[in-house]
């Protein structure tokens, strides 16, 4: 396991709240922690799965909808590649009697729901636009916060565990931010408020829960702009663990969407269903994915703590996963869609309950973990953003149809991955 870095004079004190080695976090700390994961993400997901393009959809003449949508995704993907490490670092070194987390959970998760009100009841779609925008910086402000929290809270023996239940609950509200319009109708205030009234009230339980004591003093000024670009870089020669672990994370997330992003089509053009019939598919291969995944990520996080190894399961887990997307190339049928769905959901299950606690095992500076954790949320922002043009490149490589060109560069990729995690050291 990794051990705290020899910190230089003009460091930040150790917060209180870093987390001990030996104790286990409180239930009430884990159970609060879980559900505000699950909130955030239920609040951020669905307008990204539905209400957005719903919203946007009354907005612009027919025909305009997917490029509207394009450029309102685009500024809120801008938005969370550069909110997540920017108050990544804000959270680091905030001082007050609330603590370092505490008040950028609030703020994010009261933030993010403001802005989806906004967008609810405009008319203007440069409303929705610049509310998106606002909506991702707040979400991220709030998702850096917490997930320095966790690395605050949660000793290194607890670590799998933990981070494991934590990832199941992202993909929980993934399926319900999938299904909410399904279930919420389509009146665009309750479809964006519902969500969002939930993820509020989930943080803030949670912010009252944390322990979150506040640093002893302030710490002392970086300095200019150079300090404003070292936000956003951790030298990988000077910390490879922390750059391997990176690149396997960019690699894993964009073989990830560059199938999820063409999921339905895949359905409608080699499958050959109707559009009706592949949205109902897709909804019941989702939940698969997602049962399979809750499991396999729990089992795995618990493993992970009792053997004390992470990087096999990493590994073995992304070499799954390669193997679910290689699978979709030979399925010509449903049955054959929800086989492939099912591995899937295994190999990102074991990722999910196992991967976070290897990131957390291999930061930099544990006394400055949300500024790194904020820069490693680029290797989760940034293939989101680069696999729809990617993938649409490769589908369109030969005849425009191509998708097992798609699924193949998907699964080598898922291989670059799984061998990504071999060079780190401190880890086992």
């Amino acid at each position: 396991m990794t051990t705290t870095p020899t910190r230089p004079d003009s460091t930040p004190p150790l917060a209180e709240n870093t987390a001990p080695s030996g104790r286990r976090a409180p239930a009430r700390v884990v159970t609060t922690m879980a559900l505000a994961q699950l909130g955030l993400f239920f609040a951020l997901l669905t307008p990204v799965f539905s209400s957005l393009a719903i919203k946007v959809q009354d907005l612009v003449p027919e025909g305009e909808e997917v490029s509207a949508l394009g450029l309102v995704s685009s500024l809120g993907a801008l938005a969370a590649f550069l909110a997540n490490p920017v108050f990544g670092r804000i959270s680091d070194r905030t001082t007050g009697r609330f603590g370092r987390r505490r008040p950028w959970l609030v703020v994010g998760a009261a933030g993010l729901t403001a802005g989806l009100a906004v967008i609810a009841t405009t008319s203007s779609l440069a409303v929705v636009a610049v509310a998106w925008f606002l909506c991702q910086m707040f979400a991220n402000a709030a998702l850096a916060a917490f997930t320095a929290s966790v690395a605050d809270q949660i000793p290194v023996l607890q670590r799998g565990r933990v981070t494991g239940l934590i990832g199941v609950m992202q993909n929980v509200a993934i399926l319900g931010a999938a299904y909410a319009a399904k279930v919420l109708g389509t009146d665009g205030l309750l479809l964006f408020m519902a969500p969002a009234a939930v993820g509020l009230v989930l943080v803030t339980v949670y912010a009252i829960a944390l322990p979150d004591r506040p640093l002893p003093q302030r710490p002392p000024s970086e300095g200019g702009l150079r300090a404003v670009l070292r936000t956003f870089w951790v030298n990988p020669r000077k910390h490879p663990d922390f750059g391997w672990a990176f690149l396997s994370r960019f690699m894993i997330i964009l073989a990830m969407f560059m199938f999820t992003t063409f999921r339905l089509l895949f359905l409608e053009e080699e499958v050959g269903l109707s559009e009706d019939a592949a949205v109902s598919v897709m909804a019941t291969g989702v939940l698969l994915y997602t049962i399979v995944l809750m499991v396999a990520g729990q089992l795995a996080g618990w493993l992970s703590d009792r053997l004390r190894r992470r990087k096999p399961f990493v590994a073995l887990s992304a070499l799954v996963f390669g193997i679910g997307t290689a699978m979709l190339i030979a399925a010509d049928s449903v049955t054959g869609f929800y086989a492939a769905e099912i591995v899937l959901g295994l190999g990102y299950g074991v990722y999910a309950g196992v991967d976070l606690a290897l990131v957390f095992d291999v930061l930099p500076d544990p006394e400055d973990s949300a500024k790194d954790l904020g820069v490693f949320n680029i290797a989760n922002a940034a293939p989101q953003s680069i696999a729809p043009a990617f993938g649409a490149l490769l589908v369109g490589a030969v005849d425009g149809h191509e998708y097992h060109v798609l699924l193949g560069t998907a699964a080598a990729i898922c291989v670059i991955g799984a061998l990504s995690v071999i060079p780190i050291k401190s880890v086992d």
